[in-house]
């Protein structure tokens, strides 16, 4: 399939206005193919040659102005279209395949009940999958969409559906989108619907998840009430669309989709199994995040995806913000959860060789393949870092002032950098433009680090800066008080660079915190009395806030090789067992049991880093048995499940279906249990069976699968290597499933053979199936325990070598990047 580049967009835009799509689809024609027909009203502004997308099953017909075009002309998913000046009617008739990878429409089977349902997922590129269309951002239309579905279904669409007489669902006629926003969901919905400020509102999930959601829909909708109003108080444009319904829709390979009036979720948040409140937070938080994007991507939205930050990087910043401010009496304060956990996507992915600019030269966007490598926490988590600086810098509210002038200027059109930063200036004295040219076309993170001059009671501050962005921070100073608390002394704003130090009263500080409240994006160190302290003191520090920056700033020193990984895991062992904020304790547990047990100690020493982490959630467990934190017990369960060596106590878990203690145990409980003793050679095929058919669900099959996958055994190896890259047999979840069960880091000897095997059938398998299963399988199916120098060497030769998608070209790149950075940190 061919991309398009940005001068054939540059050259169509020019060329084309387009004004109106008529889209008609039939899902009533069987399991594997539907129907569609696409008529599309547009004007040639001149006399010239262009092309409309479609990549068809069937291509039946197609024509231009009543004249019929011949159909051998579709190549490389392109029709070509010779045009005279005016206006123009093109009418194309297809047969198009339903995907099973989460791109255009995904058809899915409900195991639990046999209920099909589908969904069309068209960011991008994939619109082509659906229907014909000229397809790129800046060519806004109308969309009138009318779907044929099986009797019993209901439709779902960007605008309000009705069902006609004849059985056929249409829906509103939309404002103007890009058609990468146009939107359907079709099945038999179980839904539940509102109404808020005048319009209708509706969740909706599949059928045998409507006890969890209607479990749930109270706190859904209260979140999503409160983020429109929040919005509208922030916002002077009124919300844009005609309804608001969000669909859970399952194999979705994103975390959700931003439809005009219509969010796709990914419907593991509907949760079926018990789960922390900082987990209820990422789905506010996600939330949130998508209505976000109704105003800054729906109503204005990129030019060419180079901005595709503009888009992400702004949702990000919004979502986190908003549920802290509309939901502050229901969750902590979410840029603890940012800090911990997306901050670090961000920062992670700008330390690699892919690492680009926030906002990259539109030059360094050449077409939609290089586009979506730029879709990662760049986009994400490092863009809402830098506006959280920029508000801070700026202050909220000019920053919000700025925003309302860009809707104003561009509703319902395109937008580019320029155009932000110009409607940014425009509300504020500060100087924006150089802000973004030092904080949005720059690589690489900033390190901070204080430095302290002086005797006796009087000190001097100096913060040394290796990079070069400027930095507002907050700058926090402690002692320790007789009883061994640390007390803040006091805190100051600061620059950097600094025109002068800051001057400290009193005697050397027992602690220097630098970026307190999190606010500028830059690793942050330590002078050597207050790096002491942390390690020491950890616990006794009072804001949940700045001893997240200090966990950060012990990770960033683990990954650097400044801090040796059983130091900090007798940090957590030190301290976590006191820690009241259960983001903190997710992401300090997840970073020591999946980065240093598993990648950055030694085979000879992992024995010891998992009894140390065994050791903490003992603690854990026995701090929570009064049930006053099922939260924090919860986590700990789940880490020591995955962190056991031998099977006997988890084994007892599951054959009596609680943990002793509570909690009981849930269907998520039961697999991970399961798949830990597959890893460890305590169960078998039998057993995997009997607890599939206790639990047949999608979530069931994914957790046979990872389970078969994780046995100890060459046949099940076998199995699973087959069952990934020798057909095409498995969809996307089930695909990744058997990839997270395949490699272990207790199993080397069994999978090496596989290692160098992944490379060749990895580049197969994504000219074969496409980029969402590449980058699954660059994520997933990489064999990431082989970390030895020969691994490496293997890889960056197949890198070097191998023509490969670029999808999965960009995932082996950042593997390999890790693995050279867990050899590091083990030297």
């Amino acid at each position: 399939m061919s991309v398009l580049t940005r001068d054939e967009a540059q050259t169509r835009a020019q060329l084309l206005d387009v004004h109106h799509y008529t889209v008609d689809l039939d899902l009533t024609t069987g399991d594997e193919t539907f129907e569609s027909t696409s008529l599309i009203r547009f004007t040639a502004r001149a006399a010239g040659d262009t092309f409309v997308e479609l990549k068809p099953e069937t291509l039946h017909s197609a024509v231009l102005d009543g004249e019929p075009l011949d159909t051998a002309a579709l190549h490389d998913n392109r029709l070509p279209l010779t045009l005279t000046e005016g206006e123009h009617t093109l009418r194309v008739s297809t047969t198009m395949r339903y995907s099973r990878t989460g791109e255009g429409m995904h058809r899915f089977t409900d195991p639990t009940d046999g209920e099909a349902y589908v969904y069309t997922q068209l960011f991008m590129e994939d619109v082509q999958r659906v229907f014909a269309a000229f397809d790129q951002p800046d060519l806004k239309a109308v969309f009138e969409v009318s779907v044929t579905a099986p009797e019993g279904w209901t439709v779902l669409a960007n605008g309000i559906t009705e069902q006609q007489p004849d059985g056929r669902w249409t829906a509103a006629p939309t404002p103007l989108l890009s058609t990468y926003f146009v939107c359907v969901a079709a099945g038999p919905w179980h839904s539940v619907r509102t109404e808020h400020a005048g319009l209708p509102f509706g969740i909706h999930c599949r059928r045998s998840l409507a006890p969890h959601l209607d479990a749930d829909a109270d706190e859904i909708l209260d979140v999503t009430r409160a983020c429109y109003d929040r919005y509208h108080e922030k916002f002077d444009e009124p919300y844009p669309f005609d309804s608001y319904d969000q669909a859970f829709v399952p194999e979705f390979n994103a975390g959700a989709m931003e439809n005009p009036g219509l969010v796709t979720f990914r419907d593991e948040f509907v949760f079926r199994s018990a789960v922390t409140d900082t987990e209820r937070m990422t789905r506010a938080m996600v939330i949130a995040h998508e209505m976000a994007h109704m105003w800054f991507g729906d109503l204005v939205t990129l030019r060419w995806w180079d901005d595709i930050w503009l888009n992400e990087s702004f949702a990000e910043y919004m979502g986190f913000q908003t549920i802290n401010e509309a939901c502050a009496d229901r969750f902590a304060d979410t840029w603890i959860d940012f800090g911990v956990t997306r901050k670090s996507w961000g920062s992670e992915a700008d330390q690699r060789p892919s690492t680009h600019p926030v906002a990259p030269d539109p030059d360094a966007v050449p077409d939609t393949a290089s586009a979506l490598l730029n879709f990662d926490g760049i986009s994400y988590a490092k863009g809402a870092s830098a506006l959280r600086q920029l508000v801070a810098w700026m202050g909220e509210e000019d920053f919000l002032a700025g925003i309302n002038i860009h809707f104003k200027r561009h509703k319902f059109g395109n937008a580019t950098l320029a155009d932000f930063i110009d409607n940014l200036a425009a509300a504020t004295d500060r100087d924006v433009h150089g802000w973004a040219e030092q904080w949005l076309r720059t690589t690489g993170i900033d390190t901070l680090t204080p430095r302290l001059d002086g005797e006796g009671k009087q000190w001097r501050l100096t913060v040394d800066r290796d990079g070069s962005r400027p930095h507002r921070i907050r700058v926090g100073v402690y002692d320790h008080d007789p009883a061994g608390e640390l007390i803040p002394r006091e805190r100051t704003g600061a620059d950097v660079p600094q025109e002068a130090p800051i001057a400290l009263d009193g005697p050397r500080p027992a602690l220097v915190v630098l970026n307190e409240g999190d606010l500028t994006y830059a690793k942050m160190r330590f002078d050597d009395v207050s790096e002491e302290t942390a390690l020491r003191s950890l616990s006794r520090i009072p804001d949940a806030l700045t001893r997240a920056v200090v966990w950060n700033a012990l990770r960033d020193m683990v990954r650097d090789g400044e801090l040796e990984p059983a130091a900090y895991l007798e940090t957590a062992l030190a301290h976590l067992g006191e820690e009241t904020e259960l983001a903190i304790v997710q992401g300090v547990l997840g970073f020591a049991r999946t980065q240093i047990t598993d990648r950055y100690v030694s085979e000879a020493d992992r024995p010891a880093a998992l009894a140390t982490l065994t050791a903490l959630t003992r603690d854990l467990l026995r701090r929570t048995e009064d049930g006053d934190s099922p939260g924090l017990r919860l986590t700990a369960v789940r880490t020591f499940i995955d962190s056991a060596t031998t099977p006997a106590k988890i084994a007892s878990w599951l054959e009596d279906g609680t943990v002793h203690g509570g909690p009981e145990l849930d269907p998520e409980l039961r697999w991970r249990i399961l798949a830990r003793l597959a890893v460890l050679g305590a169960t078998d095929e039998a057993a995997i069976a009997a607890e599939l058919d206790r639990d047949p669900s999608a979530t069931g099959q994914e957790g046979a699968a990872r389970c078969r996958a994780a046995l100890p055994t060459p046949e099940a190896k076998k199995a699973a290597w087959s069952a990934m890259f020798d057909s095409d047999d498995l969809s996307n979840y089930l695909f990744t499933a058997t990839a997270q069960g395949f490699w272990q880091p207790e199993q080397s000897e069994l999978t090496r053979p596989y290692v160098a095997r992944f490379y060749p059938a990895a580049t197969a398998l994504a000219d074969r199936r496409g980029p969402a299963i590449a980058e699954a399988a660059g994520r997933w199916a990489f064999p990431s325990y082989a970390i030895d120098a020969d691994s490496l060497a293997l890889g960056e030769h197949h890198l070097t070598h191998d023509a490969m998608l670029p999808a999965l070209h960009r995932k082996l790149t950042d593997q390999l990047d890790d693995l050279r950075r867990a050899l590091r940190v083990r030297g």
